[in-house]
C-alpha cells in the first residue's frame, strides 16, 4: 500500500526538492558571463583613472619641491648644483655655509609614483633648474604613461 499526499502537499515538497538541487550550469555560466561583462566595462575606467591620479601625485610632489627650491635660494643665495640635487633640501650642503636655514622638506624626499627617484638638473633645460619624472617607464622622452613630467 502506497501512501499518496494530497496534491496540494505534493507540490510543495515538489517545490522543496526543486530548490535543494541548486544552480544549473546554464544558470551559473549566465553569472560568469554578467561579472565578466562588468569587469571589462569597469576595469579600464578603473585603470585610466589610477594612471591620472599617478600623474597628479607627480605633479603635487613636483610642486612641493619647486617651493622648497625656492625657500633655499631666499636663504643661501642660490639653487643647489645638480651634485647636491634635491638632498640639498634635506641636507645643508657644505657650499651652503652657515646661510642654509633647512630642512626644506618635511620628510624624507620621496620616490615619484612609479617608484623611480625624481631627477635635479641646475642648470635646466627651461630655467635656473629642472625637477623630473620621466613617468612609468623611468626613461627620459615617451608618450602617455611614460611621458616625462617636469616642473618648468
Amino acid at each position: 500500500m502506497k501512501l499518496r499526499l494530497p496534491a496540494r502537499r505534493r507540490s510543495s515538497v515538489a517545490r522543496f526538492r526543486r530548490a535543494q538541487r541548486g544552480f544549473t550550469l546554464l544558470e551559473l555560466l549566465v553569472v560568469v558571463v554578467i561579472i565578466g561583462l562588468l569587469a571589462a566595462y569597469v576595469g579600464p575606467k578603473y585603470f585610466a583613472q589610477l594612471r591620472k591620479s599617478e600623474v597628479t601625485v607627480a605633479k603635487a610632489q613636483i610642486d612641493a619641491f619647486t617651493k622648497s627650491l625656492d625657500a633655499y635660494r631666499l636663504d643661501v643665495g642660490r639653487y643647489p648644483t645638480t651634485a647636491e640635487g634635491l638632498n640639498a633640501l634635506m641636507v645643508a650642503p657644505t657650499s651652503a655655509g652657515q646661510a642654509w636655514n633647512g630642512p626644506y622638506l618635511q620628510k624624507a624626499i620621496p620616490l615619484d609614483p612609479w617608484g623611480h627617484a625624481y631627477q635635479y638638473h641646475s642648470p635646466g633645460a627651461k630655467g635656473e633648474y629642472e625637477v623630473i619624472s620621466y613617468g612609468r617607464d623611468g626613461q627620459p622622452g615617451g608618450t602617455g604613461d611614460d611621458a616625462d613630467i617636469a616642473s618648468q
